[in-house]
């Protein structure tokens, strides 16, 4: 058994037991309780819904790795949305061309980057608690966007953005396409650049960071920067997806993050965590809701579950540390 679980270690990391285990769980439990479970239909549902929620968690994902926190992803990626629906809108609606849509897009892109900007500047240079920094973005551009849309939706968009939300290529779904292409640059990022380490040097310790040499203003900068412009290729998907958009969209994705973070092995203080565990505990979260679904319970409680299984998960952690200190 130790040899087994060493190999395992060895392939994976010691940090995917947790994700595989709860996945291995998830298909079982379902698998026998309904049979509908273990259809296509079933995991082209998950493949269609997994993707703005992946990539939020991303971008949730890049600050929780310095010690930090970006509560304002949702509202960065409606802001983002909003922003490209504008330009949209003002090169002729349904009839506007690609050109149009490509400039929305950029300009999508640069309105979550500043968003991030704007955190990662006052996070940096005050050293205020990122959880009050991101709450007050995220009550600005809620404000701000209700203020522009007067609560409404902008809605009516040319027919060739809709297979981003819900075309596919070559029998895979192109929004997930787009997740898997954002896991992966998010993996190299992080493991293979001089920001990924810095990244988690920052949150081991700041202080040891910045003695070592590392400009900890500039990384925290830079990472709140990506934070936001990944946020808005969620809310770009969103736009495809719906074909409206407006500032409440995925409102209630916000604290999944946090949770698929967790369940995927995130240090919730930061300095520990990789992207792949992560990705797994999203499919895990994915099936969990789409099987209750087939048991006949509502998204309500799906929600609770999840809920639940965020402290499961804590108090787990727990006692795993506990068990690992006792035995040495």
């Amino acid at each position: 058994m130790n040899a087994l679980a060493t190999r395992f270690n060895a392939i994976f990391g010691a940090d995917m037991a947790g994700p595989f285990a709860a996945l291995a769980a998830v298909l079982i439990v379902f698998g026998l309780a309904s049979p509908q479970f273990f259809t296509a239909a079933t995991f082209g549902s998950v493949a269609f819904q997994l993707p703005e929620l992946g990539i939020l968690t991303l971008a949730m994902l890049l600050p929780i790795l310095t010690g930090g926190l970006n509560l304002a992803i949702t509202f960065t990626a409606n802001m983002a949305g909003l922003t490209l629906a504008w330009v949209l809108q003002a090169n002729g609606g349904a009839d506007a061309g690609p050109g149009a849509f490509l400039l929305g897009s950029l300009l999508a892109l640069g309105v979550g980057a500043a968003s991030g900007l704007v955190m990662g500047l006052v996070i940096a240079f005050t050293r205020a608690h990122p959880i009050l920094v991101s709450l007050s973005m995220m009550i600005f551009l809620r404000g701000l966007g209700e203020f522009l849309t007067r609560g409404g939706d902008i809605s009516g968009f040319p027919g060739f953005i809709a297979p981003i939300g819900h075309g596919s290529l070559l029998g895979i779904p192109v929004p997930l396409l787009i997740l898997i292409a954002c896991v992966l640059a998010c993996h190299v990022l992080l493991s293979r650049s001089k920001l990924g380490f810095s990244t988690y040097m920052i949150g081991s310790n700041i202080e040891s960071a910045r003695y070592s040499g590392i400009n900890t203003r500039k990384v925290l900068v830079l990472v709140y920067m990506l934070s936001g412009a990944i946020a808005a290729v969620a809310g770009i998907i969103m736009l495809a997806r719906f074909n409206s958009v407006r500032i409440g969209h995925g409102e209630s994705y916000l604290l999944i993050t946090v949770l698929a973070c967790f369940l995927g092995g995130i240090n919730p203080f930061g300095g520990f965590g990789r992207v792949l565990p992560v990705f797994v505990a999203l499919v895990v979260l994915q099936l969990l809701s789409s099987g209750l679904n087939l048991l006949g319970a509502n998204q309500h409680l799906a929600t609770a579950v999840w809920g639940i299984l965020l402290i499961v998960v804590m108090v787990l952690r727990w006692a795993s540390a506990k068990f690992i200190k006792l035995t040495k």
